[in-house]
């Protein structure tokens, strides 16, 4: 499947962000959001303009990799809505500005393999999506997402949210079977096989002994999952139920999949 070209998640990223903003602008702060229950309108804002203001500062400080200050520096919540938007705003308008004037190819740090600019141009456009979802669905204002914005997030989801390579310090068993997962409005068709990953992180210490799933050349599926790209992207994401999504062939194969794709994103 191909990706899209750079311009395209710019200008995405531009998009979604705008809608997040102008969504969440005329929505009650203090408004749940269904897909993070522990969070409000608020809360949400404040966590993507976070987000947004970090990867800023990643492409501004490229190719160096963050510091433990880094992560750790926090600046102080603004004690307003008004204000938080204000802050929203700075830093949104920062990443859309750092994006735009990098080369895509030039080193930068991420926590994946991908260890280019690009890397944050496509995160950073499926990161304003799913929250741009979140800020619809918390004000009862759900609109369309961007079909072919939502293959690659299908995509993105599968090879690098919860599937990929294995590091050095691990290994990863898959197992025999394929899922076909079909995105019937764009004509675009992934292939995965589940499987275990097995490891323990050398930095943090943490365990990893679970399902996981790798994108693989297409071959004959046990299983197919079959939908609409955005329909799949949101259901992937735990911002949408199964309705809709078709589902056929070998469940236990279908049982791995979604195993592997279990864990929160958010």
């Amino acid at each position: 499947m191909t990706r899209l070209e750079f311009p395209e998640y710019l200008e995405h990223l531009r998009r979604d962000s705008a809608r997040f903003r102008d969504v969440l602008a005329g929505c009650d702060p203090a408004a749940r959001v269904p897909a993070c229950p522990d969070w409000d309108a608020s809360d949400l804002l404040w966590h993507l303009a976070g987000v947004q203001r970090f990867w800023a500062g990643r492409i501004r400080a490229r190719p160096a990799a963050p510091t433990d200050a880094d992560f750790a520096e926090q600046p102080a919540r603004p004690t307003s809505y008004d204000a938080l938007l204000t802050y929203f705003d700075e830093h949104s308008a920062d990443l859309v500005a750092q994006l735009a004037a990098t080369d895509p190819a030039e080193p930068a740090w991420s926590w994946a393999p991908e260890q280019t600019v690009g890397f944050t141009f496509r995160r950073q456009a499926h990161e304003a999506l799913i929250h741009r979802l979140d800020a619809e669905q918390a004000a009862g204002q759900v609109t369309a997402l961007h079909p072919a914005l939502a293959a690659d997030g299908v995509a993105e989801l599968l090879d690098v949210m919860y599937g990929g390579e294995a590091p050095a310090w691990g290994r990863t068993d898959l197992g025999d079977a394929l899922v076909r997962v079909e995105m019937t409005d764009v004509g675009e068709s992934l292939f995965v096989r589940p499987g275990t990953f097995h490891g323990t992180d050398p930095e943090s210490g943490k365990v990893h002994d679970g399902p996981h799933l790798m994108l693989v050349e297409p071959g004959e599926a046990a299983a197919l999952v079959r939908g609409r790209a955005a329909d799949l992207d949101a259901w992937l994401w735990k911002r949408r139920g199964a309705d809709g999504i078709e589902v056929s062939g070998d469940r236990a194969a279908y049982d791995a999949m979604v195993a592997a794709v279990s864990e929160p994103l958010d």
